[in-house]
């Protein structure tokens, strides 16, 4: 298996296109420029030592040293091979609002910035647990199932945007209906962390956070925002920011439901966080989850990551090398070699 920690370098390898489209369009301008000069026939004898090939080969090594420079950014790991080990701890399920309102800015930097904090907080101190990620607006979806692959969750996690829904909403029911089906292990500890404003649309959770109650699933809201609420942002492509409105044409307020957080909370036998601190939420839902059985259970896992960055960094700096020394203009004792033909076709 492979990770690419830092996947957003990847867009550097947009630049090896851009690179050859303006080689292409500096070479037919220049062409074109020389046909006005003189013929080509001419034009190659005041420039006998001008190399066509390694103006190609430059443009060339350039393209490979940004690729495998780009990739050594983003610095790929294998894991080499797997090995069952004994772990002890509970099962945990993120189910992480990702509706519009989540962008709200009363709490800094955003709601769904600040719940992206927490949780990988949360995950950087577990010891043995498994996580599982769900996302949810106007319906639920998955991220990743239950599983001890911390880095990979946390990848997943800091891709989570409000885009990622078409059908606005907040449905809450959704999303603890597929975290019911997602523990696998009936033995285990099992815990569901809701991190929402709150707003939810449906308001008919309870008979799914009844049957999760049944299944031993314990729920902790953590909330999201605050009661005196804030607009919801919506930033266009040129930078600038207007507020969502009604049909009345009024700036919609959003604001954090305390109330039905803390009733989720009650139904489900779990507790209420405030996320309005990034440190408390984290201690605090730590504490809970500490609280719990811990339960021994066997899990494949992929070991021996090894970093694979510094030999794209070698032939990215090789490649890179090879373009700076490289001239334009033709070597000599290559010439000699006369491996295309080249004098005869002078002699013609």
């Amino acid at each position: 298996m492979y990770i690419l920690e830092e996947k957003i370098y990847l867009w550097c390898l947009l630049a090896i296109p851009l690179l050859i489209a303006i080689h292409l369009l500096v070479l037919f301008w220049r062409k074109r420029t020389q046909q006005k000069f003189a013929s080509p026939k001419l034009f190659g004898l005041l420039t006998p030592n001008k190399s066509t090939l390694k103006s190609s080969l430059k443009i060339t090594f350039l393209c490979l040293a940004i690729g495998f420079l780009s990739i050594a950014l983003v610095n790929p790991k294998l894991g080499t091979k797997t090995e069952t080990v004994k772990r002890e701890g509970v099962d945990l399920v993120f189910a992480l609002d990702v509706s519009k309102s989540m962008l709200a800015e009363d709490i800094t930097p955003n709601r769904l910035a600040k719940s992206k904090r927490i949780i990988s907080e949360i995950i950087n101190n577990l010891k043995g647990d498994r996580v599982g990620l769900i996302g949810y607006a106007g319906s639920a979806f998955p991220q990743v199932p239950i599983t001890t692959d911390y880095s990979a969750t946390k990848n997943f996690l800091r891709s989570m945007n409000t885009d990622m829904v078409s059908s606005q909403g907040t449905a809450t029911r959704e999303a603890v209906r597929l975290a019911n089906r997602y523990f696998d292990n009936e033995e285990t500890s099992k815990v569901l962390i809701l991190v929402t404003d709150g707003e939810d649309h449906q308001a008919d959770f309870e008979e799914e956070i009844a049957r999760a109650a049944e299944q031993g699933i314990k729920i902790i809201a953590l909330g999201a925002g605050t009661e005196r609420g804030a607009p919801i942002p919506i930033r266009d492509g040129r930078g600038g920011v207007n507020y969502k409105k009604d049909r009345a044409g009024e700036t919609v307020i959003t604001r954090a439901d305390l109330s039905t957080l803390k009733r989720i909370a009650d139904l489900g036998n779990g507790v209420y966080v405030d996320g309005s601190s990034t440190t408390k939420a984290v201690n605090e839902v730590l504490e809970a989850i500490n609280d719990l059985e811990k339960t021994e259970f066997e899990t494949k896992e992929y070991a021996n990551y090894q970093h694979y960055f510094q030999w794209f960094l070698i032939l990215g700096i090789f490649f890179m090398l090879l373009e700076v020394l490289l001239l334009e203009r033709k070597t000599g004792w290559l010439s000699k070699l006369n491996l295309f033909n080249e004098n005869e076709s002078e002699n013609e």
